[in-house]
């Protein structure tokens, strides 16, 4: 089997790629990735000299490589993460999201669709439902819920997602999509919530939180997430849907303090900035139908999952340190040109 991993410098779609690896050792994963401020190539150093793993640094959106692409490697499957995904960025410059992640998503499936691809996977989003309130702790995500997407870039990700869904009705093609809340563990761009405060807490720098710090987020372990989405294209059914969620709720201003704890740093670095302009209340998933149809379960609780999660940042220092710096930038050319 060979699967393209769209994506797979960022990072969900590079713990991905080292699931799959290890996972499936009779699989060949291709990643496609344009290396953009957020893809770092040297994410993927430990599998770069894997036979099994091939990298080609490429836009979701420049049909004739993608097409190319297709016709040379034959792929069995193809995982789409490449996406512009921060929301405030967004709210900044729409344009760059509505081409990254709804024509690049075109770009893809009309390829899926030329070279027979037998299963499309479209990585979404939870935030393509809108938020829930916080008075209504018994309300949660379901995947027949309308999508009311409150920013550009979750706007981009529901316009994606129906494109799919439409792409499997009109041609028939092999489609299934899944929906998670906020993902966390190693290698995530620090300027995430969760790294970006263990950053500022390890240098005793201000920890900023959007507002009263109230918002909710259900957090998932990016293994979880991986292990959710290789059932999927597995055995999923083709045309639906599948909400990834963990129950694994926390305000924003608790995860800073659980961060603060972790890493015995005073509560006094917090500082309460600005809100976000329509920032979501509530995030919670209901992950009954992949749990009943597929026996997925999360299985890293909050407070294991942030342990590690901190504990890979301490021991990986460089690697985020190299970001904040701009020096990953240059790897590319420093690393790759000679391959």
């Amino acid at each position: 089997m060979k699967v393209l991993v769209t994506g797979g410098a960022g990072f969900i779609g590079a713990n991905f790629v080292f699931y799959m690896l290890d996972k499936h050792p009779d699989y060949d994963i291709v990643c496609l990735d344009s290396l953009t401020y957020c893809g770092n190539l040297k994410t993927l150093d430990s599998v770069m000299d894997n036979p099994r793993f091939k990298f080609v640094k490429g836009d979701v959106t420049d049909r004739k490589l993608v097409f190319e692409l297709f016709e040379e490697e034959k792929f069995n499957i193809v995982v789409n993460f490449a996406a512009e995904s921060h929301v405030d960025r967004s709210i900044e410059d729409p344009g760059v999201f509505l081409r990254t992640n709804i024509l690049g998503t075109q770009t893809l499936m009309d390829a899926a669709k030329e070279y027979g691809v037998e299963r499309y996977h479209q990585v979404g989003t939870d935030e393509v439902y809108g938020d829930l309130p916080l008075d209504r702790p018994d309300l949660f995500f379901t995947e027949d819920m309308p999508l009311t997407a409150s920013s550009p870039y979750s706007a981009s990700k529901a316009s994606a997602d129906l494109l799919a869904m439409a792409y499997h009705r009109t041609y028939d093609m092999p489609v299934t999509i899944s929906r998670c809340s906020n993902n966390y563990g190693p290698y995530q761009f620090p300027e995430k919530l969760i790294p970006l405060m263990i950053k500022n807490a390890l240098a005793d720098e201000q920890l900023p939180v959007y507002g009263t710090g109230e918002n909710v987020r259900d957090w998932l372990y990016v293994e979880d997430h991986c292990k959710a989405i290789d059932m999927i294209i597995h055995n999923g059914k083709v045309g639906e849907v599948y909400n990834i969620g963990g129950h694994n709720e926390r305000s924003n201003l608790d995860v800073v303090r659980t961060i603060l704890k972790q890493v015995g740093k005073p509560e006094s670095l917090i500082t309460f900035v600005g809100d976000r302009k329509g920032h979501d209340l509530r995030y919670a998933i209901d992950p009954t139908k992949i749990h009943n149809e597929l026996g997925w379960l999360p299985e890293t609780g909050f407070d294991e999952g942030i342990r590690r999660t901190i504990d890979w940042y301490l021991d990986n220092r460089q690697w985020w340190e190299e970001i904040i710096s701009g020096e990953y930038q240059q790897y590319y050319e420093k690393m790759y040109s000679n391959r």
